[in-house]
């Protein structure tokens, strides 16, 4: 599924129809998987909405505990500095491959709200326009530079914990749902508790594992044609820079669930949820304090053994504004200056405490990390032929 909306919105109802669903799915073998969101982590922020006006909010159609939630990527590569050279050929091969090895990654991230995307304007562009950029987040979405407004957004990967799954919220207007009043996100599953990085917050975290979803905010994105334009597109002949292009959650989440085709495929079975065994395996692969053999920056990128690549830099976090119906309302967003017009998404209103940052392991950004898709479909048939129910 490549839809969404969050918790709060769709009522305590509409989110017991996506559980009921997916739960009969699951118990029938049927594997759901979900895009997290396009949001950072503000779903309510969808549609046209450009900033976090409502606080801290996922999607309740991803946030079951009987579907995997898919979250964003994009590669860090030209946030970091390096040279295209150490990922791609110079030149495209007859059938247009061109990457070297794995590459990698981080949280996909729009907003100027990114620290890492502040480190990186600040040290490309600073002066450009005759402005000296900022160095904090913060003071960068509030410049009124014309290289900075077009990154005042909440464009991104999602994640969070579950907020509103049941009850219901009591601060709402046209615009929006605030988790609030009775809302209480679903109960942790016991299988999501035990890896390294997740919180001790009680409930349901999002995403489970992410994959590349960047729409070309450092200049990657995917390529598609269409072998029928009648409605417009591109045509499936040339090269693939002539091609349309596009990202977000909508496509990882396809993209996870065809990886998952291939471990039904290998293992001639369906397996239902298959988050179970994807955190077991994770914990495994990353113990107690996370596995720097498996870390996506410093990972032997033609050679390892990895099923999951740990994503440790970057974050989700997003610009965030008080709504003009709830002026004096702040809900999770933190003001560095009095008088600001632009504050950053935080866990706390009073200190800046981004929603969210990468950490070891387990983390709101990315769920467990991206997937080796050769490693995975191997190692999962063989944590399910010793889990199979004799």
């Amino acid at each position: 599924m490549s839809y969404g909306d969050d918790e709060a919105d769709d009522g305590a109802a509409g989110n017991l129809a996506f559980y009921s669903a997916f739960q009969q799915a699951a118990a029938e073998g049927v594997s759901i998987f979900v895009s997290s969101g396009d949001e950072d982590a503000d779903s309510t922020a969808g549609g046209s909405a450009t900033y976090a006006y409502f606080g801290i909010s996922i999607s309740g159609w991803t946030s079951t505990p009987y579907n995997v939630s898919v979250g964003g990527l994009d590669f860090g590569y030209t946030a970091d500095g390096v040279a295209t050279s150490t990922y791609w050929n110079a030149a495209n091969s007859n059938t247009y491959s061109s990457a070297l090895s794995y590459i990698q990654e981080i949280p996909w991230n729009n907003s100027c709200a990114s620290q890492l995307f502040t480190t990186y304007l600040d040290a490309k562009d600073n002066g450009k326009y005759g402005v000296t950029l900022a160095t904090t987040p913060s003071q960068l979405c509030n410049l009124t530079a014309r290289q900075v407004t077009s990154y005042q957004d909440s464009v991104g990967g999602s994640g969070g914990p579950s907020g509103c799954a049941t009850g219901t919220p009591s601060v709402s207007d046209a615009n929006g749902t605030v988790v609030s009043g009775t809302c209480a996100g679903y109960p942790k599953p016991s299988w999501q508790s035990a890896i390294v990085g997740n919180p001790a917050d009680g409930v349901r975290d999002i995403p489970d594992v992410a994959l590349f979803a960047s729409n070309g905010f450092y200049d990657s994105y995917y390529v598609t044609c269409w072998s029928n334009k009648t409605g417009g597109g591109a045509a499936c002949t040339g090269k693939p820079n002539t091609w349309a292009g596009f990202g977000g959650t909508s496509i990882s989440s396809p993209i996870m669930a065809a990886i998952q085709a291939l471990a039904n495929q290998y293992t001639g079975e369906t397996w239902g949820n298959p988050n179970p065994a994807y955190y077991a395996l994770a914990s495994t692969e990353y113990g107690a304090s996370g596995s720097s053999a498996c870390n996506s920056t410093t990972v032997n990128k033609t050679s390892n053994s990895c099923v999951f690549y740990d994503i440790t830099q970057g974050d989700i976090d997003s610009i965030c504004k008080l709504d003009a119906n709830n002026a004096n309302a702040d809900y999770n967003c933190y003001f560095a200056s009095a008088g600001s017009t632009y504050g950053i998404l935080s866990t706390s209103t009073t200190a800046d405490q981004p929603a969210y940052l990468t950490t070891t392991g387990w983390d709101f950004a990315s769920g467990i990390g991206s997937v080796n898709a050769y490693n995975f479909v191997t190692a999962f048939a063989a944590y399910e032929a010793a889990h199979k129910h004799k």
